[in-house]
Formats: C-alpha cells, sequence, structure tokens
C-alpha cells in the first residue's frame, strides 16, 4: 500500500518455473522514492502473458528493511507464474 506521502509498500515475491522450481519469496519494497522494480516486474510478465514480447530480463528488488538487494534474471518463456504478496497497513481501530 502506498500512501500520498510515498512510504514504502511491503512485498513479498515469489516466482514460479516451468518444472516446478520457485524462486522465493523475496522481500521487496516500493515507493516513489526508493528504488526497485517489483512492480515492473509483474507489469513486464502481465505484459507478457498478454502477448507482448519480454522487454526487459534483469530486475532489482530492494529490501529496505534487510538493506538488501535481489537481483533476478528471467526468462519469461520459463516463468510460470508469480505472486506478489502485499502487506497492507491494518485499518485503524475506532477507541
Amino acid at each position: 500500500m502506498t500512501t500520498e506521502n510515498g512510504s514504502l509498500t511491503n512485498h513479498e515475491v515469489t516466482v514460479c518455473l516451468a518444472g516446478g522450481a520457485v524462486l522465493g519469496p523475496y522481500n521487496a519494497t516500493w515507493s516513489q522514492n526508493e528504488g526497485g522494480d517489483v512492480r515492473e516486474l509483474v507489469r513486464e510478465y502481465d505484459a507478457f502473458l498478454q502477448g507482448e514480447k519480454q522487454r526487459r530480463f534483469k530486475f532489482h528488488l530492494h529490501d529496505t528493511y534487510t538493506l538488501t538487494v535481489h537481483t533476478l534474471i528471467l526468462n519469461f518463456e520459463q516463468v510460470t507464474g508469480i505472486c506478489d504478496h502485499v502487506r497492507l497497513k491494518s485499518p485503524a481501530r475506532a477507541g
């Protein structure tokens, strides 16, 4: 969940490959101000499934909590699915 003030969204990304292998899950964060390709990965894969040619192969998933970057180099022809699990903030509770 991204708020208007640019706060981070928290993603857990898992990539399923042909033959049954699984990459991840990878923790990743994204905001307007922080880098990372988590949203672009999902958009690019969705476009590929819609018949577009794959344009990108390398994606960087930034985890700002552990200060790590996961680099994924993927051939979408070998990907059977991508799960992007987004952790939303819980709604404020009335007092």
